[in-house]
């Protein structure tokens, strides 16, 4: 098996020598996968999917088991950091344009973990039956019987019968343990479609030759070591003196589906996401404009709004036609991006708050910007605005034109050809 061959691939191909820390996320990523699935593996040794015991095995974990209170807080805290590094990799790839030609494919493959995680994520939050758990659970999956002529059928499929029962968690746990591989491998074949048509970078301009890069290791081996440290020492700080600050106090009640709680959220990290979804109202005057009038619902216009937008990120290389990828030489296109950014926060924000005026209203408009980004402001971006000149190459632009070019004139032959 070639693994030597592999090894030495990945620590010694070439790489843009002007990459930033905004490229450690990936590697983060990864790492928090690998963390996610191996303290996964030991809860699911001690946790019991029964609605009866799941929650009892829960606290059975915190309390009897040897340093199960520890694993549970990474693992809970570890979803949390996990999204947190892999929304600011989305955040990354939109501001440097690394979903322009020829890195389609990586940034679909991308898209495609995101949806994963998300799922995987929800059906863990299930998993340790409290309050916030149950009701949760039975409000989004819920939203499937907004589907037109099958949605009853598709709703009592996930649920395993009529209500959110001991089924439904059944299919939920076993979902959430296989997931995490199928994550896995999305992610080699993400890892391999980036080395074939190697990194973006900052300026987003190819590399012309070997005076743009260097090896990968050691000079970015050291630096993604850096930002491990500083990722482990936010993620420590989580974990051992604020592990419930993400979460919500309601989760430690065991769930009850005859008291429903005051306010319903879910995690955090999917608020921008429940504010889409709950924005659709029948007296919304966009909703009524655009989709009331030939009769669909507000409630599957909102389950359809909700996964629309992930999945308007899968066109995005088709909406953003512009040639120059990095936000550094568009600066209209940067002003819009960080609006975009404020508006995402927006988002999450409103999704926080109860579902009540004037809440609702601000996340209406919110979502209109939000789906306006892509669809309108982006195309229109692309025609009217005038980038800035690009550099010749990577290395002009690290080096100061002079320099590398008398750096690279003096360099001897067989360092050129390295």
């Amino acid at each position: 098996m070639p693994i030597v061959s592999m090894v030495e691939h990945s620590l010694y191909y070439p790489v843009p020598r002007n990459l930033n820390y905004m490229w450690n996320f990936g590697s983060l990523a990864g790492l928090s996968l690998i963390i996610m699935i191996v303290t996964g593996i030991v809860l699911s040794m001690h946790y019991t999917p029964h609605t009866d015991y799941a929650f009892d095995s829960v606290e059975r974990i915190m309390r009897d088991v040897n340093y199960g209170w520890l694993i549970r807080y990474v693992h809970m805290n570890g979803g949390s950091m996990f999204f947190i590094v892999v929304y600011l990799h989305v955040f990354r790839g939109l501001y440097y344009g690394s979903f322009k030609s020829p890195r389609e494919l990586l940034w679909w493959l991308g898209v495609i973990i995101l949806f994963l995680m998300m799922a995987t994520a929800f059906m863990g939050y299930v998993l340790p039956w409290g309050q916030m758990s149950f009701w949760a659970a039975k409000v989004i999956t819920s939203m499937v019987g907004a589907v037109p002529l099958v949605g009853e059928s598709l709703m009592e499929l996930l649920w395993g019968g009529f209500t959110v029962d001991n089924p439904t968690l059944n299919r939920f746990y076993s979902l959430h343990y296989l997931l995490p591989f199928v994550i896995f491998g999305v992610v080699i074949l993400h890892i391999w479609a980036l080395h074939t048509v190697k990194a973006n970078n900052p300026l987003g301009i190819d590399m012309k030759g070997p005076q743009d890069s260097v090896d990968f290791h050691p000079y970015y081996t050291v630096k993604d070591l850096f930002g491990t440290g500083v990722f482990l020492l936010v993620f420590a700080a989580f974990v051992f003196y604020a592990p419930n600050y993400l979460g919500h106090p309601d989760n430690y009640i065991q769930a009850d589906p005859l008291k429903t709680p005051p306010h319903i959220v879910p995690e955090w990290y999917f608020l921008p996401f429940y504010t889409i979804l709950r924005s659709f109202t029948d007296d919304w005057w966009l909703f009524q404009i655009l989709l009331g009038w030939w009769g669909m619902e507000a409630k599957l216009a909102g389950v359809l709004a909700m996964a629309g937008a992930v999945a308007v990120l899968f066109i995005l290389p088709w909406l953003d036609t512009s040639r120059v990828r990095s936000a550094k030489f568009r600066p209209l296109y940067r002003v819009f991006f960080w609006l975009f950014v404020i508006d995402c926060l927006i988002l999450g924000w409103i999704g926080a708050q109860p579902a009540e005026q004037p809440w609702t209203a601000i996340g209406q408009w919110a979502t209109l910007w939000y789906f306006a980004y892509f669809l309108v402001m982006l195309p229109l971006i692309s025609r009217i605005e005038r980038p800035r000149p690009l550099p010749h190459s990577i290395s002009q632009s690290v080096l100061g034109g002079g320099g590398g070019a008398a750096v690279a004139a003096a360099a001897s032959p067989m360092e050129k050809s390295r």
